[in-house]
């Protein structure tokens, strides 16, 4: 088969895997190159509690979900929409369904049988995958460079291997392929591929990138010890927590080190920024969500006096044993039942650090707007585009990470089209 362009997709989570299977219905011959053993690891770890693939929210709070980068993404998110991801998955063999959350899963729950009849449909359209191959960036003649980890079998060597058709594919990786798409993630969750290894290849060609910031994380606390002895690992739920004058309902897990959990998560960017501003942040912490401060303070009140405060706070408001651990962690426990009702329901927990980037679900920071035209291009490497969490883009859990991911992985590759029709009319041969 002739083909129009050869194209190199460098990293092989869902951007990369998106941009690859546009390219290939073009008619591309596409590569794939992934350091790790195998693909798509990022994403069957997300998938282990039920893939949450995106949201079901309409377009436009959907949008702000993306707050400052909304306006860079509008695009690619609105040719890939939330129908489109769902069309998608059905031709994949993949239904789907609509949480109570409005959250989006797979109707299985799981990411791995997605995962397979993806890259089925990428190899049956000629797509070639390269595992256990690093890319470490250009020579000097601006030819791709690579290095390969020991291989188990010879389909993971860049041997000659048969695709799903059964046919002999050449399998040799492209040292000077027409465009290269870039997607290889942000630099959380390192151990499942993405290390932000390629920061330092970028800069060194003039591409401006945000520094890397987790994103999606947990938050330092000075715990006591006998916190950290005691409630390490333990959950705390409903709460609602409040920041800058946003209140977000869900739960929070103590840890030996601090906070973490979905509720937190939710307010990671604007906590992170005031931390690194001013070194320690306040955040409020409703116990009781459920309870106005009237009625906690109508049921404290209804307890006998001589209870101990852990058996008045248990019978009159079934607070658990971690609650009130941190209501004491807090200072001296108020002893009028309306002022401990008010503790209750604003109970301030000091956060004195972010959590390691390699423990956050996702990265803030990246390749700036500006270091890329409209078609997701680096301006500074003419031919190369970039796309998923390699962007300077964030968003909260709920599926918003993952449909961005997707959309931005197509809108690399629907540009690395464009450009190449444009700039080698000469091989163009069909409609893109």
């Amino acid at each position: 088969m002739t083909h129009l362009f050869r194209v190199s997709v460098i990293g092989g989570g869902p951007a990369g895997l998106a941009a690859a299977e546009v390219l290939s219905a073009a008619g591309c011959a596409v590569q794939v190159v992934e350091h790790m053993p195998s693909l798509g690891r990022k994403m069957l770890m997300a998938g282990r509690g039920g893939l949450n693939i995106t949201h079901s929210e309409p377009p436009e709070p959907f949008l702000a979900r993306y707050a400052g980068a909304a306006p860079w993404l509008a695009p690619f998110l609105a040719a890939w929409s939330t129908e489109d991801i769902r069309q998608w998955m059905a031709g994949l063999g993949q239904e789907s369904f609509v949480g109570s959350s409005g959250r989006i899963f797979p109707s299985v729950m799981k990411a791995s049988p997605l995962l397979r009849a993806w890259l089925t449909r990428l190899q049956e359209q000629g797509v070639t995958l390269h595992p256990r191959t690093r890319w470490t960036g250009w020579d000097a003649a601006g030819h791709l460079t690579f290095a390969q980890s020991p291989a188990k079998n010879p389909s993971e060597a860049g041997e000659r291997v048969s695709d799903a058709t059964g046919q002999a594919q050449d399998t040799s990786l492209f040292a000077a392929p027409d465009a290269v798409i870039l997607a290889l993630g942000g630099a959380s969750w390192p151990r499942l591929g993405s290390d932000g290894g390629w920061v330092s290849l970028l800069e060194q060609r003039g591409v401006a990138v945000s520094a890397l910031r987790p994103s999606n994380c947990g938050f330092q606390v000075a715990w006591s010890e006998p916190v950290r002895e005691r409630f390490a690992g333990t959950p705390l739920k409903p709460v609602a927590l409040t920041f800058a004058g946003q209140t977000v309902r869900g739960e929070l897990v103590v840890t030996a080190s601090g906070l973490e959990g979905g509720a937190l998560y939710a307010l990671s960017a604007p906590l992170r920024e005031h931390l690194a501003r001013h070194g320690a942040v306040e955040l409020l912490c409703d116990l009781r969500p459920d309870l106005s401060v009237q009625d906690l303070a109508k049921r404290l009140a209804a307890v006998r006096p001589r209870e101990s405060l852990s058996n008045k706070l248990r019978k009159a408001l079934r607070l658990p044993p971690v609650a009130v651990a941190l209501l004491r962690e807090a200072g001296p426990v108020p002893a009028s039942m309306p002022a401990l009702a008010a503790r209750i329901k604003a109970l301030p927990v000091r956060l004195t650090g972010v959590e390691p980037l390699a423990r956050a679900i996702s990265t803030a920071g990246g390749i700036t707007q500006a270091a890329c035209d409209n078609r997701l291009m680096l301006r500074a490497v003419p031919g190369v585009f970039a796309a998923g969490e390699m962007l300077d883009w964030e968003a909260p859990t709920g599926g918003y990470l993952l449909h961005a991911c997707l959309a931005t992985g197509r809108g690399a590759a629907q540009g690395a089209l464009a450009w190449l029709r444009e700039t080698h009319p000469e091989r163009y041969r069909m409609p893109l």
